[in-house]
C-alpha cells in the first residue's frame, strides 16, 4: 500500500505565500520524479512543477520565478514554496511521485489535492 499525502494549502491574501508539502509512504522501493499539478474551477489540470530523484526541475513558464519545487529524498517528500501569489493561482495543488514498489512495475500516485485560495 501507497499514500500520498499534501498538506499546507489554505486562504491566502494576494502577495503572500504558501509552502505545500507531499509525503509518500508505505512499501516503497524507489521513487524517480515528484512533481504538482493544479485544477481551477472550470479548468483542466495544468503542470505546476516537477523535480526528480537527482534534483533536476522542470517548470510551467508562467510560474517561473514565483514557484520552487524542493525535495527531501530521506522523507520521500517535496515542497512547493509559493511567492508573490495571484487570485490566478487559486485552485486544487495536487501531487504526484512516480515510484516502484516492491516488487511491482513504476506507477504514478496521486494525492487527494489541497485547497489554495489566493484572495484580491
Amino acid at each position: 500500500q501507497v499514500q500520498v499525502v499534501e498538506s499546507g494549502g489554505g486562504l491566502v491574501q494576494a502577495g503572500g505565500s504558501l509552502r505545500l508539502s507531499c509525503a509518500a509512504s508505505g512499501s516503497i522501493a524507489s521513487i524517480n520524479t515528484m512533481g504538482w499539478y493544479r485544477q481551477a474551477p472550470g479548468k483542466q489540470r495544468e503542470l505546476v512543477a516537477t523535480i526528480t530523484s537527482d534534483g533536476t526541475t522542470n517548470y510551467a513558464d508562467s510560474l517561473k520565478g514565483r514557484f520552487t519545487i524542493s525535495r527531501d529524498n530521506a522523507k520521500n517528500t517535496v515542497y512547493l514554496q509559493m511567492n508573490t501569489l495571484k487570485p490566478e493561482d487559486t485552485a486544487v495543488y495536487y501531487c504526484y511521485a512516480n515510484l516502484r514498489r516492491l516488487g511491482a512495475t513504476w506507477y504514478n500516485y496521486w494525492g487527494q489535492g489541497t485547497q489554495v485560495t489566493v484572495s484580491s
